[in-house]
């Protein structure tokens, strides 16, 4: 081999031990580099037993490098190569796939929740995906109310704010909020147009009556009737001349669709129950979902829609008006429900009020409720919930979220920034233990000193006092064995005291003694903490009364979980610094 070969060679391995450790995250080796190398240039294979030789010390070098000096020099050797090393991270970090003939500023989505009541966690997924999406795309995210069943879904007055404080608390603000309520009288409008084109008819058949002849392919009898006495019913159903049940008006489709839900379908139907909103209070005739939120999807540009698999109907309803206007409908994706492991309560907003409405729930932020108010309560970041809905993807399966893998997602979001802190907890069937710490083979201290967070020393500790102490039962050791109160020292059981013995960490890095945590007994806080599975009372270490309210911290050996502040109506008997008040928390995970 001569040496501009060489040379070549030591280039072309140089590249492909840089891709091949930017690419897996690890150090290249000659081995995983021969068979790119050879295969992209054949005139190297009659040498081949000197090339290994040739591209040991190349991969010794790249090895030697951190990631942004391999990308740089990647960048001057290779950058092709880097430019697919880019397109790749951002593959991997798109979990959503890219929407079908989406341009960049062009594309405008909406979520269209009825307001009936907060969200629950399911909720979620679709303005975490929308938001997603709007973010790539530069584009547009709607919120658009559907709230035109004053009766059956009867709106929340307070679930309007409540649901875009959802929205903000994931991190996304909508471009545009509208309330369906609001646009009664432009759904009119376009069906006086439907009617002029003869694509609607009023029909004062009963529900049961349409139905058998629907479901025989007959036509209504009052499908033939002339435009003109059509617009006349249509403006009484307007003027609400007629109750529930007396008259409805129908998109003419076809009466013989192999489907017969897609026959003749119901587009405006009276409701004799007043709206909620002021505004809305004097209408009586309502469009359905299905014709409302087509003309809205239209008149607002909406490009791309998200629907569960199980609404497929609607977009072929959907297409019977658009084609009537001429319209071009929108693209559509389909996705399965999302089910939530953890909760005992069922992901349903009538179900979660029933609760509430009956004292077995305390809010819509209780942590047993499977709602965003909850997990924010709990002090869950909206990110780890847009994160792990995204992570789901599109697939039109039922899909199952694990809500350890939110809580894995924030984790990573507070960890950092949560300090620590003890409590311990006084379980029915794991009482707390209150022992004094006396002096043994040395004198006690008395205080200990744990850090506020273990990664970063220039926070300082917080001084616990020790004297009478507080531990959970399973932590006490057995008579005469020790163990390591965290922050304080090395302590040995004793009849009833814990004698200390000395400070020195090294019986905890052999192994020799669990590590505890624990709490001064006298100056302790008496603490509520409200989880998922239900309040546990404990005592926390006075520093907590110094956090402020809506911060996250790590109960060290528990979990993290957010401060709410003192509650004076936790309980009677609690002693904490103000008076009879509880410190409340709310336990967000391990």
């Amino acid at each position: 081999m001569d040496d501009e070969l060489r040379e070549r060679v030591a280039a072309a391995g140089e590249a492909a031990a840089l891709f091949n450790a930017l690419k897996h995250g690890s150090d290249p080796d000659v081995g995983a580099i021969m068979g790119p190398i050879m295969g992209e240039n054949p005139e190297f294979r009659p040498h081949g037993d000197e090339i290994p030789g040739v591209l040991a010390p190349v991969v010794d070098e790249v090895g030697e490098m951190n990631e942004a000096a391999r990308r740089e020099r990647l960048g001057e050797l290779a950058p092709d190569k880097l430019a697919e090393l880019k397109a790749d991270d951002e593959a991997d970090d798109r979990v959503l796939p890219d929407l079908p003939n989406a341009e960049d500023g062009a594309v405008v989505m909406r979520a269209a929740p009825n307001p009936n009541g907060p969200w629950h966690v399911g909720h979620a997924r679709m303005p975490a995906v929308i938001g997603t999406y709007k973010e790539r795309y530069d584009g547009e995210f709607i919120c658009r109310f559907d709230d035109t069943d004053p009766e059956t879904k009867r709106p929340d007055l307070e679930a309007y704010d409540a649901i875009l404080e959802d929205i903000e608390y994931l991190g996304f603000e909508p471009d545009r909020v509208l309330r369906a309520s609001d646009r009664l009288e432009t759904y009119y409008d376009h069906a006086r147009e439907l009617i002029d084109a003869g694509g609607a008819y009023t029909c004062s058949c009963s529900g049961d009556e349409f139905s058998e002849l629907k479901n025989a392919g007959e036509p209504c009898p009052h499908r033939d009737k002339d435009a003109e006495t059509v617009r006349e019913e249509f403006a009484a159903m307007v003027d609400g001349e007629y109750s529930a049940g007396e008259m409805v008006l129908r998109v003419r489709t076809d009466i013989g669709h192999k489907n017969p839900a897609l026959r003749d379908w119901v587009a405006f139907r009276m409701i004799d129950t007043p709206h909620p909103r002021e505004a809305a209070a004097d209408y009586r005739c309502w469009p359905m979902l299905d014709f409302q939120s087509g003309v809205d999807d239209h008149l607002t540009g909406v490009t791309h829609i998200i629907r569960g698999i199980d609404l497929q109907d609607s977009a072929k309803r959907q297409r019977f008006v658009y084609d009537y206007f001429d319209w071009e409908y929108p693209e559509v994706l389909h996705w399965g429900h999302v089910q939530v492991d953890e909760y005992d309560v069922k992901l349903s907003t009538s179900t979660i009020k029933g609760l509430i409405a009956d004292g077995e729930l305390t809010g819509w932020d209780d942590p047993r409720a499977p709602t965003i108010r909850s997990m924010r309560r709990r002090g869950i970041q909206g990110q780890a919930l847009v994160d792990s809905m995204t992570e789901l993807g599109m697939s039109t399966s039922d899909v199952d979220l694990a809500m350890s893998a939110v809580y894995a997602n924030n984790r990573d979001l507070v960890d950092d920034a949560a300090n620590r802190y003890f409590l311990v907890r006084d379980r029915d069937d794991a009482p707390a233990v209150e022992l004094p710490v006396v002096d043994g083979d040395a004198p006690a201290p008395e205080a200990g000193h744990p850090p506020l967070h273990p990664d970063h020393e220039d926070r300082g500790d917080r001084e616990v006092p020790a004297g009478r102490v507080l531990v959970e039962s399973p932590d006490l050791p057995s008579e005469g064995e020790r163990v390591w109160l965290k922050g304080y020292g090395c302590v040995r059981h004793e009849g009833d005291e814990l004698a200390f013995v000395d400070a020195d960490i090294e019986v905890v890095r052999e192994g020799d003694v669990d590590v505890v945590h624990w709490v001064p007994a006298e100056a302790g806080l008496d603490t509520l903490l409200r989880t998922v599975d239900g309040d546990v009372r404990g005592v926390a270490e006075p520093a907590l009364a110094d956090v402020d309210p809506d911060t996250v911290v790590q109960f060290v050996r528990v979990g993290f979980a957010r401060i709410d502040g003192f509650d004076p109506e936790a309980t009677d008997e609690a002693d904490g610094p103000n008076g009879s008040e509880d410190l409340l928390a709310y336990y967000a995970h391990p």
